[in-house]
């Protein structure tokens, strides 16, 4: 082999290296934001009031012994490291770091306290009948009447004239009618309320 075609063969191993380097650069920037992180900083509304069932993970700043991942237990309550049982359920997840904050301040300065909501089971619909998806529903913020059943959908047999929501006011269960083929028409768009934890929708 001649000195030139060493030299050519030197010179195109070189260029393709430079090339793979720099495609693989490109394919994965810099600071490029965890996935998992965005979701979990954007799990929750600011306004979202804590009920029981509700998974937290909180995390105080460089102390690791109180990073925990818990649920809200039935009586409302949390228990953490050194402060014991702390209320949670009935405030929202900023009114809770501050709550938290000032029982940490006994133990540590400037506690920097952050508290996620992981999972909202306490606000959950129940969708029964003649829909494909049964059950519990999670309770997204304003969801609606029709949000809900087309999230569960239908069956060829739904009597979509005769839908209800039952729900419990000031002690008593009350039956709310939901006439789906009206609605979708664009008559009687009082009847697509926003609907409210433990509603039971019932599609015969």
């Amino acid at each position: 082999m001649s000195m030139k075609k060493v030299i050519r063969l030197a010179c195109m191993a070189m260029l393709a290296c430079y090339a793979i380097s720099a495609w693989a650069q490109a394919g994965d920037p810099p600071n490029k934001p965890d996935v998992g992180e965005a979701k979990l900083a954007d799990a929750s509304p600011s306004d979202y009031v804590l009920g029981s069932d509700d998974t937290l993970h909180i995390t105080v700043w460089k102390e690791s012994d109180f990073t925990v991942t818990l649920p809200v237990r039935p009586d409302g309550k949390i228990s953490l490291p050194l402060i014991n049982d702390i209320q949670a359920a009935g405030l929202t997840p900023m009114q809770l770091r501050e709550s938290i904050t000032e029982k940490l301040k006994k133990y540590m300065a400037d506690p920097r306290v952050t508290v996620v909501v992981t999972a909202m089971n306490s606000r959950r619909v129940f969708v029964s009948g003649e829909v494909l998806h049964t059950g519990a529903m999670p309770l997204l913020p304003n969801m609606t009447m029709l949000q809900a059943l087309a999230a569960a959908g239908f069956t060829q047999f739904a009597n979509l004239k005769g839908i209800y929501i039952l729900r419990i006011e000031n002690g008593k269960q009350v039956k709310l009618p939901f006439n789906y083929r009206q609605v979708i028409k664009g008559n009687h768009p009082e009847e697509n309320i926003q609907l409210r934890p433990g509603d039971t929708v019932v599609v015969p």
